[in-house]
């Protein structure tokens, strides 16, 4: 559904999105990420048709978003990042002039609205003017606008940008109603709300794509060589001097508990360490109570993938 063929744009000297390659199919929701200035909004601008890339090509549906742009905006529903609103309008007057832009008919644009305010949380407000809104609310007009003409492809720049946690919920649970039905971009700061909502994730840094997976993926891809936590019936000291012993840990960091010890034991490179550490503390005779790996997260595969691009360009 979305084709992105070797993506560049260059702002003079300065290269802002590298050679960017990547497929989303129909019905898949993927979570793109990156850092400040990694060339996220730009590839998203690019994508979206409203920046002409210095090489490459994208497609939306088949449709090349340069050579052809109407037809391929046609096919997308794009929130930007600053939500453009004419705050001066009321809800309903918004909606009805944004569906005439997608050539709308008034009978669908009556009965889009009436769903797509639904969908957001917005019926009871569609008759008050936007600039009277607060900021998540605006945000939710920006989402409505960008379902209004039932596009196959939603692309949405930090669109949990200013709600609450209860609108945060909300708006998760509109992805969950929406996936498969639509081809769906998200780009968020927010990792956790990408690890909830995302089938596949991508992460940018320096302008190139440095990961690309399932949250699941990732999260696995975090744990190799990871720590993990181990609570034993043994002293401080001598948990730090058996696991210490072991050629494979890097470092034991223990925490002294009533009768009991709780370890943090970190490998020296992507070895397992819980079989290891239980047979050493079990065959020293020390009772083990709790062993697991510290739990993965999508953030802490993003600082590390992002660190590791950083580090190579430094």
């Amino acid at each position: 559904m979305i084709v992105a063929q070797h993506l560049t744009k260059w702002y003079g000297p300065v290269l802002a999105v590298d050679d960017l390659c990547f497929e989303i199919p129909a019905g898949e929701v993927v979570g793109f990420l990156g850092p400040n200035g990694a060339g996220k909004s730009t590839s998203i601008r690019m994508i979206t048709g409203y920046l002409p890339p210095t090489a490459g090509r994208c497609t939306i549906d088949g449709i090349d978003v340069l050579t052809d742009s109407r037809a391929a905006r046609q096919k997308i529903g794009y929130l930007p990042e600053s939500t453009p609103l004419y705050q001066e309008m009321r809800i309903t007057e918004y909606l009805h002039f944004c569906g005439k832009l997608f050539g709308m008919s008034r009978a669908d644009r009556s009965k889009r609205i009436n769903e797509v305010t639904a969908k957001c949380g917005l019926s009871h407000n569609k008759r008050r003017v936007i600039g009277q809104l607060s900021k998540g609310n605006k945000q939710r007009v920006g989402i409505a606008q960008a379902l209004l003409h039932d596009p196959p492809v939603l692309i949405l720049d930090e669109p949990t940008s200013g709600l609450d946690p209860q609108q945060t919920v909300a708006f998760r649970d509109l992805i969950t109603e929406l996936r498969g039905q639509h081809t769906i971009m998200l780009s968020s700061h927010i990792l956790p709300e990408i690890e909830r909502a995302a089938d596949r994730v991508i992460i940018i840094a320096n302008g190139k794509i440095v990961a690309q997976g399932t949250p699941v993926e990732l999260r696995d891809r975090a744990s190799r060589g990871g720590a993990i936590v181990v609570e034993t019936k043994a002293t401080p000291e001598e948990v730090t001097k058996l696991l210490q012993a072991i050629p494979s840990v890097a470092k034991v960091e223990p925490i002294k508990l009533s009768g009991w010890t709780r370890a943090t034991v970190t490998a020296k490179d992507e070895t397992d360490l819980r079989a290891i550490v239980s047979e050493t503390l079990t065959k020293a005779g020390h009772t083990i109570r709790e062993l697991h790996l510290n739990a993965p997260t999508l953030e802490r595969y993003f600082v590390e993938a992002v660190a590791q691009k950083q580090a190579v360009k430094a």
